[in-house]
């Protein structure tokens, strides 16, 4: 396969039309920042050939160098044969805008939770009020720094379990020279930060059930399964962050969190709980949103749901 892509193809185009030829021929997914066959492959072509987006044709249309024949073919061939997600490929990956390092021992950034942050969180927070901000679970950082781009005025925890997420997270704190407001702590969620209090706590935990996970294309097991995987019902996590965020938030602090494919189950165990269901212009589902005093409320029921 590399060897035909090398001697037969010569332009730009020619290598991302092969690529997505190829991609389509093998059932390959997609899901990790692109969702079709040609951006994937566009993202890939144009990476290997220190290309931006965006080329005029006659760029396009320009022939490689047997050298530059043979880097597209290896990072195409790669996406195939590994099924590894195109971000892990290129360690990079955006969100809210913003570039991120990323590789194999975070998952690859798409929440759609980046909405809610581009929007500053309006209306259930004033930004300018805003001071510190909890991102639980999380992973290659990129939550706790698009946090701290859009509240100037905040300091922004990071907390996760895994040291090797916590390492990505550093690399993309310093690279956006956040240092100064941006804090990656290791944590079992709360157990780190007693005593801190926040008007935002937002967190992508995960939240895949055991059936989703045995039933997850190959891209998918390619991703730390500490930042997937939680119990029979996807719950395991939010559970803990249900009962205890309410410590944790100021008085009139919000809690944001996505339990994805788990929303039906979350309602179905918690029936009396409020629960605000946002809505995404860009695709993306099962994010709730509470307030302290709903917690608060509630709070008899979440603990006794919890301990079950």
């Amino acid at each position: 396969m590399r060897h035909e892509a090398i001697r037969d193809l010569h332009t730009v185009q020619d290598f991302i039309r092969w690529g997505v030829s190829r991609f389509i021929e093998n059932e390959l997914h997609f899901g990790h920042g692109t969702d079709n066959a040609l951006d994937d492959a566009l993202t890939l072509v144009l990476h290997a050939l220190h290309l931006p987006f965006g080329l005029p044709d006659s760029l396009m249309a320009g022939r490689l160098t047997q050298a530059e024949k043979a880097s597209v073919a290896e990072i195409l061939v790669q996406r195939i044969e590994k099924r590894l997600p195109a971000a892990y490929l290129t360690n990079k990956a955006l969100f809210c805008g913003i570039p991120f390092y990323v590789d194999e021992r975070v998952l690859v950034p798409r929440s759609p939770i980046s909405e809610l942050i581009e929007q500053q969180f309006d209306p259930w927070v004033i930004a300018d009020d805003v001071t510190h901000v909890l991102d639980l679970c999380t992973g290659s950082g990129c939550i706790a720094i698009a946090c701290a781009d859009m509240f100037p005025l905040a300091q922004v925890d990071g907390v996760d379990i895994s040291e090797d997420a916590l390492a990505v997270a550093n690399i993309n704190i310093t690279r956006h020279k956040l240092a100064s407001r941006v804090q990656a702590i290791q944590s079992d969620l709360f157990a780190a930060i007693a005593g801190r209090k926040y008007q935002i706590i937002v967190s992508n935990p995960p939240y895949v059930d055991a059936e989703d996970i045995a039933s997850m294309p190959e891209e998918f097991h390619q991703e730390p399964t500490i930042g997937l995987a939680s119990g029979a019902d996807g719950l395991d996590i939010t559970r803990e962050i249900l009962s205890q965020a309410v410590e944790y938030l100021a008085d009139d602090g919000i809690l944001v969190v996505e339990v994805g494919n788990s929303e039906e189950a979350l309602q179905a165990q918690l029936p009396t709980v409020p629960f605000a269901w946002l809505e995404f212009e860009r695709g993306g589902h099962g994010v709730f949103l509470l307030t302290r005093e709903q917690l608060l409320a509630h709070h008899d029921d979440i603990q006794k749901w919890a301990k079950q």
